[in-house]
C-alpha cells in the first residue's frame, strides 16, 4: 500500500539542489502533492514561468517564502522593505498560494532595543496586512529560535509572534510553526491551542533539532527522525488545534544539499511518514 501523502508538502530548500523542473518531476513521480516555495529561486525561474509549471504539474503551493526584515530605523531602507513585502505578497497571489511567511528581521546596527523593533513590525504590518488581505494572501509571522534575535528575528516565541498577529485580523495576520524553533519552549504547546483557536495557524513546518549544531547554525536543521523533537507528538498538537492543511518539511542543511536531491526527497517521504505519519 502507498504512503499517505495527502498531508505532505516538501519545502524547496529542503531540496534546493533541484532546478524547479526537477523538483517538480521528482514530486509527481513520488506521490508529493505539494510545494512550498522560495522567492529567490522563483525570481530567476521566472515568476509566470513557475507558476504555469507548478499548476500544470497539478501541485499546490502551500507557502512563499519571504517577507520580512521590518524593523530597520532608516526611513528609505523602511519604504524599501515595504516595497519588497508588496512585491513579494504580489508574487504569492500569482503562484496561487494563500501564505506568504515573515521573518521579522533582527535589531539594526547598533541598537539593543527589542521592544522598538517589534514595535516597527507592528507599524509595518499594519500597512502590509490590508494590502495581503485585499490580495487573498495572509501574512504568517514566523518565530525564530532565540539564536537568531539580535540578526535575524526579534520574534523567538510562539506568543510574540501571537501578540503580534492578534493587532489585524485573523484572515490577514497569523503565525508560523516550526517545530525546529519552537519545540524548547514549554508555553509553545498553549500558545498552539491559542493560535488554532483564533484561527491564526497559517503555515505548520517540521524540522528536527540534532546536536552538535554546525559552524554554520543557520544550516542545522536535521532530517526528520535525527534528533530530540518529538515531531509526531507535535504534528499530533497542532492537528487538534486545528490544522488540516498539508505540513511543510523544510530543512537547511548543507549534508542534505551535498547529496542528489531526488534521493533527499524520496528518504524525506519516508521520513515523514515514519516520523510523523
Amino acid at each position: 500500500m502507498s504512503p499517505d501523502l495527502s498531508r505532505f508538502s516538501i519545502n524547496q530548500m529542503t531540496v534546493k539542489q533541484l532546478s524547479l523542473p526537477e523538483l517538480t518531476e521528482a514530486c509527481v513521480r513520488l506521490g508529493v502533492p505539494a510545494v512550498g516555495l522560495w522567492r529567490e529561486p522563483v525570481a530567476e525561474y521566472g515568476l509566470d514561468a513557475t507558476a504555469k509549471l507548478v499548476r500544470d504539474a497539478g501541485l499546490a503551493v502551500t507557502s512563499l517564502c519571504r517577507g520580512g526584515f521590518l524593523t530597520a530605523t532608516d526611513p528609505a531602507e523602511r519604504a524599501r522593505a515595504l516595497d519588497d513585502n508588496r512585491a513579494a505578497i504580489d508574487e504569492a497571489a500569482v503562484l496561487g498560494t494563500d501564505t506568504l511567511v515573515m521573518v521579522s528581521g533582527g535589531l539594526p546596527p547598533g541598537s539593543r532595543d527589542l521592544t522598538a523593533a517589534r514595535e516597527r513590525i507592528a507599524d509595518a504590518l499594519s500597512v502590509l496586512a490590508p494590502y495581503a488581505g485585499e490580495r487573498g494572501v495572509r501574512l504568517a509571522i514566523e518565530p525564530l529560535h532565540p539564536m537568531f534575535a539580535s540578526d535575524r528575528c526579534v520574534v523567538p516565541t510562539l506568543d510574540q509572534a501571537l501578540d503580534l498577529a492578534e493587532r489585524f485580523p485573523a484572515d490577514q495576520v497569523g503565525v508560523v510553526v516550526d517545530t525546529y524553533h519552537i519545540w524548547w519552549d514549554d508555553r509553545a504547546p498553549a500558545a498552539v491551542a491559542r493560535a488554532g483557536a483564533a484561527g491564526r495557524i497559517h503555515c505548520f513546518q517540521l524540522a528536527d533539532w540534532t546536536t552538535p549544531l554546525p559552524a554554520g547554525v543557520l544550516n542545522g536543521r536535521g532530517q526528520l527522525g535525527d534528533g530530540a523533537i518529538d515531531l509526531r507528538a507535535w504534528r499530533e498538537r497542532v492537528e487538534a488545534a486545528g490544522w488540516a492543511r498539508p505540513i511543510e518539511v523544510e530543512l537547511f542543511n548543507d549534508g542534505l544539499w551535498a547529496r542528489d536531491g531526488v534521493e533527499v526527497l524520496a528518504e524525506t517521504v519516508e521520513r515523514f511518514v515514519d516520523c510523523a505519519g
